[in-house]
Order: structure tokens, then sequence, then C-alpha cells
């Protein structure tokens, strides 16, 4: 991070502690884009994804070069760091004897590998590097990650519509009896499995639009697109996260959407809006386009 932007990012934090100028609405806003930053920025955070290896059936060889099927970076010093064996849909490591390899503190030489399906998955970290498994629909591969990574060490910062409070919303709630599973479209090809609790319906600028979220943990999850993507927003579409609905009405802060994963990476494995989710009004709110 330069100079310039780390001294920026400490004023912001700075009016947002304190609200110098802002209103504590703007303060609020302003934090928590400070806080999305900090973790967009840190040493595993989504600028440090380095490569993506679908597993094929059998041996997949790790190492450094073109040679390897799984690459890790010019960071890794050797050239060949083990192999990763997918049998039957049992995944193992087995490092060479002369590579350091740790998980959780501890050196390793063998390993079996569990995704991140159910929980988080083993992380196997060597040198500035770190992997894991990951699992998407029937497939099974190898996130790469290191923290340092040209993309976090050339970050020039984010860019974002000015806060503006017409963008927080009051919305209805409409509640399915029980919640209905849906398909969302995903960068792979493919869909994700989510379950949606009801549609959520509100007025902006002048016009009544819904939006059908999902669940994730304890929040809303809404994956959207509205014309501002043609060239000023992610063109994908943007995601906004909730609180869950009281009462009939759930709170929607436009001033809080953010880029997808891929937005920032071509490693990421991100949901795509559904047809009921792409709208034609300008939303001109949240994040804007990443520089890359």
């Amino acid at each position: 991070m330069t100079r310039r932007v780390f001294g920026a990012v400490i004023v912001l934090t700075l009016f947002s502690v304190l609200g110098i100028g802002q209103s504590e609405y703007d303060a609020d806003v302003a934090k928590w884009r400070s806080e999305y930053q900090k973790k967009l920025t840190s040493e595993t955070g989504w600028l440090t994804l380095a490569g993506l290896f679908w597993l094929k059936e059998g041996s997949n060889t790790v190492g450094k070069g073109d040679s390897f099927d799984i690459k890790l970076t010019e960071n890794f010093e050797g050239e060949k760091f083990g192999d990763v064996e997918l049998r039957d849909g049992k995944v193992t490591l087995v490092v060479e004897p002369d590579v350091r390899a740790k998980v959780d503190g501890n050196l390793i030489s063998r390993l079996e590998l569990g995704s991140d399906e159910k929980g988080k998955p083993k992380i196997v970290e060597t040198g500035t590097q770190l992997f894991f498994l990951i699992k998407r629909e029937d497939r099974l591969g190898i996130r790469l990650k290191d923290k340092r990574s040209p993309k976090l060490l050339n970050f020039t910062g984010l860019h974002w519509f000015p806060v503006d409070e017409r963008y927080r919303v009051e919305a209805s709630f409409e509640p399915f009896e029980v919640p209905r599973e849906i398909l969302v479209p995903n960068v792979l090809g493919g869909t994700f499995k989510y379950k949606s609790p009801g549609l959520i319906h509100f007025k902006i600028r002048g016009k009544q639009v819904s939006l059908q979220p999902v669940e994730e943990d304890d929040k809303l999850f809404i994956i959207f697109r509205d014309t501002t993507s043609k060239k000023d927003t992610y063109a994908a579409g943007r995601f906004l996260y909730a609180a869950k609905q009281v009462d009939g009405k759930v709170t929607l802060d436009f001033n809080k959407a953010e880029n997808p994963p891929c937005a920032y990476t071509p490693f990421a494995t991100c949901p795509l809006p559904p047809p009921q989710n792409r709208l034609s009004v300008a939303i001109k709110a949240g994040e804007k386009r990443f520089d890359h």
C-alpha cells in the first residue's frame, strides 16, 4: 500500500471514529468502508489469491513452474512441493522430504485434506503462500494465496459513490410459508443452491422494485445488479447484506453495497445475480468498479 493511500485510510478511520465534519450516519458508513478495505487488504484477503486449480483423479503435482498441475508462485523457494492425490473423493497431500510445510503451526509430511464444504478447511502454509481444498458442486480444487501477491502489494485503494442517506431504505418483507430452495447462477457456468426466506419490496428513485434474498448465516444475502453496472460498478453485479426481518421490515443500506470477490481476482467462484435481482434502475451508492 502506498504511503498516500495508507494516510488516506488513517484519515478516513479518524473521521469515522471521531465523526469530524460528518453526521453520525456518514461516520458509520465511513467506518464500515474502512473495515471492509482492511479485511480486503489483509494477508489472507481476496487480493492475495494467486491461483485456483481443479483436481483430476489420481496424482496432481505441486510446485513452481508450468510443468506442475498446481502452480505455486515464484515466491516458493524450491521446485517441487509435493503431490495432491485425489482418489474416490478422498484428497491426500504428500510433501517432498526437503520442503517445510505447516498446518496450524505444525510441520507436516502427509495430510488428508478436507474441503470448505462443511466448515473451515485445513490450511497448508509454506513461506509466503498458503493453500486449501475447496468444493464447488461436484468439483474439488486447490485455492492458492500469497501474501506477497502483486495485486496486494500494488493496491492503491477502492472507489465509492459519495454517501447518500436516500439509499438507506426501509423495505417490506414478504415471507414464504417455508423457505424455498433457489438455484443461483455462478461464474463457473453452474449453479449454487441457496435457501430463500421471502421477497423484499421497496421504492427507490421513485420506482417500486423487489429483490429476492437468500440466507447466509444469520443475515440476508442479496446478489443484485442495476444499471450502473454498464460503466460505474462491477459489470456482473454486487453484494448487499442486511439484518433479518423484524416485524415485516428490512433495512437495506446500498451505501454498503460491495463488489463480489470476482471483481478483484479471476480465482474466485462467485454467485451471479439471479434474473429476478437484475434491476432496471440506477443505484448510485456503494462500491464502484475496482481498478486492476
